[in-house]
């Protein structure tokens, strides 16, 4: 179970077990849709139409662009940017997870309020994913950077990125598109814990033999199911925050087609609109959706896991 329940058999872990089941999830997860990610930010950054009839394009779909970052620029590609990636993902899940079962828990104790309602998973889980925002933003801008940049490369290690970057840009570069950011992870986060929690009640209405049976599988289809719907409802914001990561990187993105400056959040989406009209605003949608089921179906079901797993160690142990 993802949050405090007081009905449910109480998993005797620690907070820093709760911490390492987040880490060890978004670590496993990460490494497994990386190639999706750079593919999904390489759509969110192209200004030109993703269609083949645009000559201009240099993208136009999951597989050509999969055909052509590997002609260009090898396997690696696909894993731009894994190392502050990781360091994103290791620190989110920990901060994530901990602050989520914290804050539901506190729900419980202070109020009348059910822990398990759709209303307390979607603010505790919008709560959380700020939390996490916070510490680990810079490390995002990071990822976007080394994804988003093609050949030659303007980074060569992690090290030379953050040297580069704080000298020329200054130590605010590493908080830019944090605006957007947390306004895009409010509502997705929220969405990823009230839908998981509210597929996995539905899901156990709909098969209720197999809800204890098959449990492994239920946490991943239910994850997965969540992470498209609350992908869906929040996608432009997210293509707004990837967008204003990269101001001041435009010399990195001159090989890919048009480049553009933003001044803020509502200039990113005028412009967006303006130019590219409103199918603009779901550039990259597919990788994203495919990427997001995979993603959260993942984060749930290993962090469910390793719970489970200390929980049945600390059981044998006693």
């Amino acid at each position: 179970m993802v949050g405090y329940d007081p009905k449910a058999d109480c998993r005797n872990i620690s907070n820093f077990e709760v911490a390492v089941a987040g880490s060890v999830s978004g670590l496993v997860t990460r490494a497994l849709i990386s190639p999706l990610d750079v593919i999904k930010i390489r759509f969110q950054l192209q200004i030109e139409r993703l269609s083949p009839s645009d000559p201009s394009a240099k993208y136009h779909g999951i597989l050509q662009a999969a055909r052509q970052i590997l002609q260009e620029e090898g396997p690696t590609a696909f894993w731009k940017g894994h190392i502050p990636a990781q360091l994103l993902s290791v620190g989110y899940g920990a901060v994530q997870f901990l602050s989520f079962e914290m804050l539901t828990e506190l729900v419980h104790r202070a109020s009348m309020h059910d822990p398990c309602d759709f209303s307390v998973h979607f603010v505790c889980g919008g709560l959380s994913a700020c939390m996490a925002t916070l510490t680990v933003h810079p490390m995002d801008v990071l990822r976007t950077r080394f994804a988003a940049q093609g050949e030659p490369r303007v980074y060569k290690t992690l090290r030379d990125a953050v040297t580069t970057m704080y000298r020329t840009e200054g130590p605010l570069v590493f908080y830019k598109g944090l605006h957007p950011t947390l306004i895009a992870i409010f509502p997705y986060a929220g969405f990823q814990f009230s839908f998981y929690n509210s597929l996995k009640h539905m899901y156990e209405w709909v098969i209720p033999g197999e809800g204890k049976k098959n449990g492994n599988f239920k946490n991943l289809l239910c994850g997965s199911g969540a992470g498209v719907i609350s992908k869906t409802l929040t996608y432009p914001l997210d293509l707004f925050k990837k967008r204003l990561q990269v101001r001041g990187f435009e010399q990195a993105r001159v090989t890919f087609g048009q480049v553009r400056s933003y001044e803020g959040l509502m200039d990113c989406a005028k412009q967006v609109l303006r130019e590219e009209g409103a199918q603009g605003f779901f550039k990259g949608l597919s990788p994203s959706l495919l990427k997001a089921a995979l993603s959260t179906g993942f984060m749930f079901f290993w962090y469910e896991f390793f719970c489970n797993l200390f929980h049945h160690m600390k059981k044998a142990d006693s």
